[in-house]
């Protein structure tokens, strides 16, 4: 992450744009490519989500420990971070923070690395709030798993999670009020 770019306020205002619109609308594709420079659209997101008054957890070590400082986020186990970075390739493997039916907004935010979103083997349909009826999403580099243990997560509404998919240079958002159906797995999808 490079600290003159990612952390100036006109950078960081314009990923927060980005994010508002990805969860205000599910699954729609936000192109991050001209705040990134050389970074990773995970890491514009982070520098954009978290600070010092945040948790972050980092099962899958995405994050080198120079990274951490910039963040400033206090690192701790996934069931209790507000903040998980995670790789989609991986099966999840952990339980976030649900949140309680008095404080649901304690649900954890997971940032999942994706290899691409828009295409790929993994597809889902999409219906809910901020969905016309509905929405097909494709998505290369994540395990089905993550589907279904987010249905687990979820089936407890308002308890939950919210996800954000990030390729190199995308993001889409898949809030917990997101209903997913219908996913599959083209073998022959790229």
């Amino acid at each position: 992450m490079k600290t003159d770019n990612l952390w100036q306020v006109d950078i960081q205002q314009g990923v927060f744009r980005e994010l508002v619109e990805a969860f205000s609308r599910p699954g729609t594709i936000q192109d991050l490519a001209a705040y990134l420079q050389d970074d990773k659209a995970y890491h514009a997101v982070l520098a954009t989500m978290v600070d010092a008054e945040t948790t972050l957890a980092d099962p899958h070590a995405l994050l080198d420990k120079t990274q951490w400082p910039l963040l400033q986020a206090r690192q701790v186990p996934t069931e209790h971070a507000r903040f998980i970075i995670a790789e989609g390739k991986h099966i999840p493997d952990f339980l976030p923070a649900l949140g309680s039916l008095h404080s649901p907004e304690y649900g954890a935010t997971l940032i999942i690395k994706v290899d691409a979103i828009g295409r790929g083997p993994l597809s889902m349909r999409l219906t809910g709030p901020g969905i016309s009826q509905q929405r097909e999403l494709c998505v290369a580099g994540m395990n089905r798993d993550w589907i279904s243990q987010r249905e687990n997560w979820v089936a407890g509404f308002p308890l939950g999670v919210d996800i954000v998919l990030c390729s190199a240079t995308q993001i889409t958002a898949l809030p917990r009020t997101t209903c997913i159906s219908n996913t599959h797995i083209d073998e022959g999808a790229a």
